[in-house]
């Protein structure tokens, strides 16, 4: 039996089912404590095995694009964050306050690392570059993203502690156990690739324990009394309208810079993009508990539409990659 055109694929199911599920039984007291501990050892991890499962040698290959690269983080950790700034009082008119932070949130992120790189393969870009970008800048997230935090969301009552101790939180939980799985890269890489299938379920699973952890929090503080049917819509569209304006620059600058096809499919992918396994751990560090739900659905809601416009975008430069090589 085919699958409907219309139904998301299953991963997008798992997020609406397990914030269902937070929205009518959310974890609360000892329960909820039991799911913040089960969520930190899976996120620890989840990426340990990335730490393990990357390659060094694909990363090698991809450093000598160095222009690529720097176009691809100016656009991350420069682009994203100024036009959060630009459309900050756009953002104050049509969401909630936790909800414009939010997005200012989701402008501070590194990109995706596993999309990214498969929506380059698949429109035939460069993937060595890709790896490479892709991967530094889930790195360098680490430590830029906490900064950038403390310079867009001032809100003393969202933002949990200083730089530093985010920075050293991040560092703890995300940061060492990658770094540990990339020292044991050469005896355990090739048994994680094997494995990969497994890998997926625990990004995939890490992810969901998070999100219902937090969205339990978020409803047993009144979530949804202050996200209403209306501001979900205006929400929807503040996202299509972030990734419309990233996608139409990062295409641009490629272009005025001179790059080839190739990698101006790379930076478009790996620049446009928001990390939502990233993103949702660094909300769990930065933000206070009973926020940290509200902060997660700008986020939650861009991954989507990205994927979304992503997917067709690259099949649309397969196409034409098709077309140049047949004619």
């Amino acid at each position: 039996m085919t699958r409907p055109r219309f139904l998301p694929d299953n991963f997008t199911l798992c997020l609406l089912a397990t914030v269902t599920l937070a929205s009518l039984w959310p974890a609360q007291g000892l329960v909820a404590q039991s799911f913040e501990l089960i969520t930190t050892l899976a996120i620890a991890l989840l990426f340990f095995l990335h730490g393990a499962k990357l390659s060094r040698d694909a990363v090698v290959a991809g450093l000598s694009h160095w222009r690529l690269h720097l176009l691809v983080l100016a656009c991350t950790f420069v682009l994203f964050p100024l036009l959060g700034l630009l459309l900050k009082p756009l953002f104050g008119l049509m969401l909630t306050p936790d909800l414009a932070v939010g997005m200012l949130f989701l402008c501070t992120l590194p990109a995706t690392v596993q999309s990214a790189i498969a929506f380059t393969a698949l429109a035939r870009g460069n993937v060595s570059a890709a790896v490479c970008s892709a991967s530094a800048s889930s790195l360098l997230g680490v430590f830029i993203t906490p900064l950038l935090v403390s310079v867009l969301v001032v809100s003393g009552d969202v933002a949990r502690s200083g730089t530093l101790d985010a920075v050293g939180h991040i560092m703890l939980q995300l940061l060492l156990p990658f770094v540990a799985g990339q020292l044991l890269q050469p005896w355990i890489g090739a048994t994680v690739k094997r494995h990969a299938a497994g890998l997926k379920f625990v990004d995939q699973g890490s992810i969901l324990l998070v999100v219902y952890t937090a969205f339990s929090a978020a409803v047993v503080e009144g979530l949804w009394k202050q996200v209403p049917p209306l501001v979900l819509l205006s929400l929807t569209v503040a996202c299509g309208l972030l990734l419309a304006l990233t996608l139409t620059l990062t295409t641009w600058s490629s272009r005025a810079l001179g790059f080839g096809k190739e990698d101006e499919i790379t930076i478009v992918f790996c620049g446009s993009k928001k990390s939502l396994a990233s993103g949702v751990p660094m909300a769990k560090v930065l933000f206070a508990a009973p926020v940290v739900g509200v902060m997660l659905l700008p986020l939650m809601l861009f991954h989507q539409i990205q994927l979304m416009v992503c997917a067709v975008l690259a099949q649309r430069y397969a196409r034409r990659a098709r077309a140049g090589a047949e004619s």
